[in-house]
């Protein structure tokens, strides 16, 4: 940054702390909004720009190579009259990072001037060219628009220190997404009557960026279509740096003839939700006491307050090891009250016979 840039923004931040004060009592007579003679103007050389990021994203893209890369690889213009695929995508992309919530907010960006300015524009295009354009996109053209981006993302990950690499945590999970349309290509009702969509997303947890994204019917199964999109952002994650990868997901990804296969690269871990099916809670019971483990979940806030005293904490836990102690397989009912209090990774049944199907035990399959 310019230094006289550097001192200017150093100077507003000292007014600012000055004006904002505690201590300064001045012009406590009277409200703090005295403004009375406003008066607006339009100034000639200087313009103000709501999202004046915008031209920092754009040379981001330039920088990295995005831009030629869609310009070289997806081809669904025979012309450019006048725009390339380049043109298209940014505008999408540009329009949601704009707070626009539709295709036709992209008619305010294209008549503001300041804006196209940031970007070196001389128009962009309108809601119905933008909606023509996708209707030229196939299957293969989305893939390879996937590709391409995941191909130029590990550029940005190459300034990340050397601790960002030590794990990617590859995030899946299916969204219902409602439409009010009537007549909107591959939409379907789903399991709870919504008519919609359910995409697929494969998300990188460490960021939140989302590494592939497919658009499915709403009466789909979420694990449709996950084990192409996992291997994809496998490539993605390990070619670009990262020493291992944690696939998370729930039951609906367990599938059980591709476990085998990601579980044979060392580098590859996974934790899926199993259905807590009758031939699991067998196995569950079998299980040897020392395989049971306490389950540490982070504490989701910061407690403000000041702890209670040792006298209750010791109350509650010798409460919750006596309801252990009582507890015995033939034993029905349980307690589940006492059980988050020493943390245990296992669910005792609630007026079930453990060995009853649908006792309510849960079951994680975590592979090393």
């Amino acid at each position: 940054m310019n230094k006289i840039i550097r001192q200017k923004l150093a100077n507003s931040k000292r007014r600012i702390q000055r004006r904002l004060a505690k201590s300064d009592l001045r012009g406590c007579a009277q409200p703090m909004m005295t403004a009375r003679n406003i008066q607006y103007e339009i100034a000639e050389r200087v313009h103000g720009l709501a999202y004046g990021g915008i031209g920092a994203i754009h040379l981001l893209a330039r920088r990295l190579g995005l831009i030629d890369a869609i310009d070289a690889r997806l081809h669904l213009l025979k012309v450019h009259l006048p725009y390339h695929e380049s043109d298209h995508v940014l505008n999408f992309a540009y329009n949601a990072l704009c707070d626009a919530t539709c295709m036709q907010d992209m008619e305010l960006r294209r008549n503001e001037e300041v804006f196209l300015n940031a970007l070196g524009a001389r128009r962009l295009p309108d809601p119905t060219t933008a909606g023509d354009f996708c209707r030229r996109f196939q299957a293969q053209d989305v893939h390879t628009l996937i590709d391409l981006l995941n191909e130029v993302r590990p550029r940005v990950w190459a300034r990340q220190p050397a601790t960002f690499f030590e794990q990617a945590l590859l995030d899946l999970d299916g969204t219902l997404v409602p439409t009010t349309g009537e007549c909107k290509a591959g939409m379907d009702i789903a399991y709870d009557g919504t008519w919609g969509y359910h995409p697929l997303v494969v998300s990188l947890g460490n960021t939140g960026e989302v590494l592939s994204l497919i658009n499915r019917p709403g009466n789909r199964p979420s694990h449709e279509g996950a084990a192409a999109e996992v291997d994809r952002a496998l490539r993605v994650c390990l070619g670009g740096g990262f020493r291992s990868v944690l696939l998370r997901g729930d039951t609906d990804f367990s599938q059980t003839s591709h476990l085998d296969r990601w579980a044979s690269d060392p580098r590859v871990q996974f934790i899926f939700g199993m259905d807590a099916t009758a031939k699991l809670h067998i196995l569950a019971d079998d299980l040897p006491a020392d395989a049971w483990k306490p389950l540490e979940r982070p504490a989701r806030y910061q407690v403000q307050t000041s702890p209670p005293p040792a006298t209750a904490t010791r109350q509650g836990k010798d409460r919750a090891g006596a309801c252990l102690q009582e507890y015995s397989p033939g034993r029905r009912g349980g307690c589940r009250v006492c059980l988050p209090a020493l943390g245990l990774q296992k669910d005792l049944p609630d007026g079930r016979d453990p060995e009853e199907p649908g006792s309510g035990k849960r079951a994680t399959t975590v592979i090393r």
